[in-house]
């Protein structure tokens, strides 16, 4: 009886948060053939998105997310890091911090293509909770509250998945609605 509540539960639960994923706007509405195209080519298009491209440029990710995969890459928009001030994002872009910016631009990657229903799928599994280990090494822990996926970083931080499942030719994108970080920069 408990296991058949728990399904039920899982699988409402999808229901309601695919839903409200397919109602948001997202990055994959911006662009067509968006599936042809790398994580940086649709950073890189994204209005929306130009702190996060000049942090990847940065910490010289170009490369990685311009070729290699599969990611799936939890993206703040420009929004999200309002919660910096603009000198703390010239410091960060500065080179000589660009191992500090490094690990909080990879902070925010996990290797593999994760879509929505993948993490999910995840989260019931782990009794409502998944980790995920990112790039940089640290741990993000993905919930739900009411119908959002919420990612909590190492210090105890939460970003909102505001739009999922932007399907590029080397991964996926979550836009998020606040910046994670690490323990250690």
């Amino acid at each position: 009886m408990k296991k058949r509540i728990a399904s039920t539960f899982c699988l409402l639960l999808f229901i309601c948060t695919l839903q409200a994923q397919l109602d948001s706007s997202s990055l994959a509405t911006e662009y067509e053939n968006q599936e042809e195209q790398t994580i940086l080519k649709i950073t890189e298009n994204s209005a929306n998105h130009t702190t996060l491209l000049a942090a990847i440029r940065g910490a010289e990710l170009e490369e990685v997310l311009g070729n290699s995969g599969p990611f799936t890459v939890f993206a703040p928009s420009d929004k999200a890091f309002e919660n910096f001030t603009e000198k703390d994002i010239e410091e960060l872009l500065k080179p000589e911090n660009k191992k500090r910016l490094k690990s909080l631009m990879t902070y925010h990657i996990i290797a593999g293509d994760f879509s929505a229903s993948k993490i999910l799928r995840a989260m019931c599994q782990g009794e409502g909770k998944a980790t995920f280990t990112t790039v940089q090494g640290g741990e993000i822990t993905a919930s739900m509250n009411g119908v959002d996926i919420i990612l909590t970083d190492d210090l105890g931080n939460t970003a909102k998945i505001i739009s999922a499942d932007s399907t590029q030719c080397n991964g996926v994108i979550h836009e998020i609605d606040a910046v994670i970080q690490p323990l250690k920069l």
